[in-house]
């Protein structure tokens, strides 16, 4: 007899009810839960081997976001009509999920650990990404896997000056503020967002805005594990331990580690040192030791090195590479050092440097994000590129991984707080190539980022730098140290990986990751403040670089210029079949865009050349320009009849200019005055109120000879006989 569900739902507030379900799907899985909100229903489940795989060393946990198409009632757009590898969207969801509940499991836990999280139903106003950490959480929850704690995350948006625990989508348009928050019922363990030049003080009360939340969602949790009847986790085999070898590891090395640690060495030195003397205690071993002595060696001379570290810099105040707690490494940026890319920054900070480029392009460029809800085009997007060579390795070459990809997105989100609105023309690419990388490549990147975006010329207000944070702390007697600009080592062997981007105003973006229990929100304001000037010293040097973005692009970007026309004007430039516009752009060289916008065309003309873009946009001028009776206009013939000439003195705007009006001179013929392809100024000298056929006269703008009749003999023409010849030629 099958069991039968069960269930809890709790308010978010505002009438929201959530509600988390187990026991109904997926139940071969080790847990499974379906949270739903609205009609956002997202299932999650986990499954964890027995056992570790043998010589495991490392704890192999993988988490997967997907969306569904069919959720929303749509069908996928790719070729195959299925869903393929995971979205960046997906990646950045299955990025925040992994981080939050990394920390919850023992560390001596390796078994292999899959969550898989899908969204089966959408709802448009409810966003997904804030209960996937629920929905994952939960699913560990009502499963016998080993963890140490419940979490949970929320996201936390401030719109029109007030906070708000999960907004809906249409909120969320209006905000100032987007973070997504993850914590256990005590401590924080993740953050990460973007803002609009808050306070470091705003980012605290989001914090704990969202906390009292969490907590809400953690008891929703347990009280499910409670009805699941899980009453405690699974056991498992413990990696061996050995106290003499220990012993033995610290006598060999201890002394040596410290020294290396205190010689102040760059990364490579240090690196090379390390493993040198690993390499001599390993030695002592003998000649053949077993496979499982070398492994714990080579642990506990890991985690001996991890405990020097950290005590020289809490007992001594002094880094690995010698500098003081809040100093940052010395800076070096350039701009404009690429001849052919529309802006380009190399920005270096120590032993970290990122060669930045900028492509303007247009709205055909626009990079299109699809989701199950969704899909829109944006005109800003980052990409963020790790060669190997960055680190001195040799790997191969592939696609961007997650890392890339939340890096990549972490500046994007960044600098997009002051790129200029949606009426900016320019479809804008920022490319970052990490070229030497000991910590914080992704800062890097944010500051030669806005660097190479002001070389470009793009209008950002206000330069946006970044900087990464450390913290060290020992529980036995509350000592602790916040690191400012931290190395990769110290990213490794640290408590907790602090990134913080601004402007001098205010936080443009956050990401952080705690790695340990009980983070006072004090400390919390310390590091936040200490991150704040650190920010200041870089964006000081940065605006020594360049101090304003450039008011022109660039001799050889695209040269742009947008005007609005008469909605009933868009036909015209268009053409019958796209005749005209297709035209225009292969007669000038240029690129052109409409798009209507309410009673309005906006137009944008982008072209390489200053010449073509004039052309281009006379040209368009002349179709949707009207004519005004009075004025001169440089007129084309393009047709000749015995009782005058048609011609083009507007694009698509043709008239007769009669035989009597070519010149005071009375005129038999038009032979041997006018011929087609000429050249001729003219004066629209009326419009017929019945026919709408224009009235042009050349003679007007002739002095009239002194002499002159003042009724010269015409030959009479017809209005019959006028439209029976003209009958192919447009009037207006």
């Amino acid at each position: 007899m099958l069991s039968q569900p069960i269930d809890v739902s709790f308010d978010l507030g505002g009438g929201r009810t959530v509600t988390i379900e187990s026991g109904k799907f997926a139940r071969q899985a080790d847990g499974s839960v379906v949270v739903r909100q609205g009609n956002s229903m997202l299932l999650a489940t986990v499954v964890a081997n027995k056992e570790p795989k043998p010589g495991q060393a490392f704890f192999p946990l993988s988490v997967d976001y997907m969306e569904k198409f069919g959720s929303a009632g749509r069908i996928p757009g790719s070729f195959f009509k299925r869903e393929g590898k995971l979205s960046d969207s997906e990646v950045l969801i299955s990025r925040l999920v992994d981080r939050a509940l990394r920390p919850l499991f023992p560390e001596d836990y390796f078994c292999e650990v899959q969550v898989i999280i899908t969204l089966i139903s959408s709802d448009q106003e409810v966003l997904p990404d804030a209960l996937a950490c629920l929905a994952a959480s939960a699913a560990l929850a009502v499963s016998d896997i080993p963890i140490k704690e419940i979490i949970s995350e929320v996201r936390v948006g401030r719109i029109d000056g007030e906070l708000v625990v999960n907004p809906s989508r249409s909120q969320m348009e209006k905000a100032d503020m987007d973070f997504m928050i993850g914590a256990t019922e005590k401590n924080l363990m993740m953050v990460e967002g973007e803002s609009k030049e808050c306070s470091e003080e705003d980012l605290v009360k989001a914090l704990e805005i969202a906390h009292e939340a969490i907590k809400i969602q953690i008891r929703a949790q347990q009280e499910l594990r409670s009805k699941k009847g899980i009453t405690q986790n699974r056991e498992y085999t413990k990696p061996e331990q050995s106290d003499t070898l220990l012993e033995k590891v610290k006598t060999f090395a201890a002394g040596k580690i410290y020294q290396i640690a205190k010689a102040g060495t760059s990364k490579h030195e240090r690196s090379e040192a390390f493993d040198i003397l690993k390499e001599e205690l390993l030695a002592t071993l003998g000649e053949e030791p077993e496979e499982e002595e070398v492994r714990l060696t080579q642990k506990y001379f890991d985690d001996l090195q991890w405990e020097i570290v950290r005590n020289m810099i809490l007992d001594e105040r002094v880094r690995l590479d010698g500098r003081k707690l809040e100093e940052v490494r010395p800076l070096s940026m350039e701009v404009d050092l690429l001849p052919t890319p529309h802006g380009s920054a190399l920005f270096t900070r120590g032993e970290t440097q990122s060669l930045t480029t900028v492509t303007l392009g247009t709205p055909l460029d626009e990079l299109l994000v699809e989701s199950a809800a969704k899909s829109d085009y944006t005109k800003f997007y980052l990409h963020y590129n790790f060669p190997p060579f960055s680190t001195g390795e040799i790997k191969f070459l592939r696609a961007p991984g997650r890392r890339e990809i939340g890096h990549g997105n972490l500046a994007m989100r960044s600098l997009k707080q002051m790129m200029p609105g949606n009426d900016y023309p320019y479809t804008v690419r920022v490319v970052s190539d990490v070229l030497e990388s000991n910590g914080s490549s992704s800062m890097a990147t944010v500051c030669a980022g806005s660097l190479a975006l002001m070389d470009a010329g793009v209008p950002i207000p206000k330069h946006v730098g970044g900087v990464a944070m450390g913290l060290i702390t020992r529980g036995t007697d509350g000592k602790y140290a916040i690191l400012t600009d931290i190395l990769g080592d110290e990213d490794h062997l640290g408590d907790m990986d602090f990134k913080v981007t601004g402007t001098r105003e205010g936080i443009c973006g956050v990401q952080m990751d705690i790695k340990i229990d009980g983070l006072s929100m004090d400390t919390m304001r310390e590091a936040l403040e200490q991150a704040r000037k650190g920010r200041l010293h870089i964006l000081d040097a940065m605006y020594n670089c360049i101090g304003a973005a450039r008011e022109e692009v660039k001799p050889h970007a695209p040269r742009m210029e947008k005007m609005f026309i008469d909605k009933e004007f868009i036909g015209a430039v268009i053409g019958p079949q796209g005749k005209v516009i297709q035209e225009i752009q292969r007669s000038t060289g240029t690129t052109i865009n409409i798009e209507e916008v309410g009673n309005v065309g906006e137009v944008s003309v982008f072209s390489p050349a200053k010449e073509g873009l004039e052309k281009a946009v006379a040209w368009i001028k002349g179709i949707v320009a009207v004519p005004s009776v009075g004025e001169v206009y440089e007129a084309v013939v393009k047709g000749i009849k015995e009782f005058g000439a048609f011609v083009e003195f507007m694009p698509g705007k043709q008239g007769l200019l009669h035989i009597s009006e070519i010149s005071w001179k009375r005129l038999e013929t038009i032979e041997g005055v006018l011929k087609e392809g000429d050249s001729v100024k003219v004066k629209l000298v009326g419009v017929d109120q019945k026919t709408g056929k224009f009235k042009l006269s050349r003679k007007a703008l002739m002095p009239k000879p002194e002499f002159a009749p003042s009724k010269p003999i015409q030959k009479h023409v017809t209005d019959k006989q006028q439209d029976k010849e003209g009958s192919n030629t447009p009037q207006g």
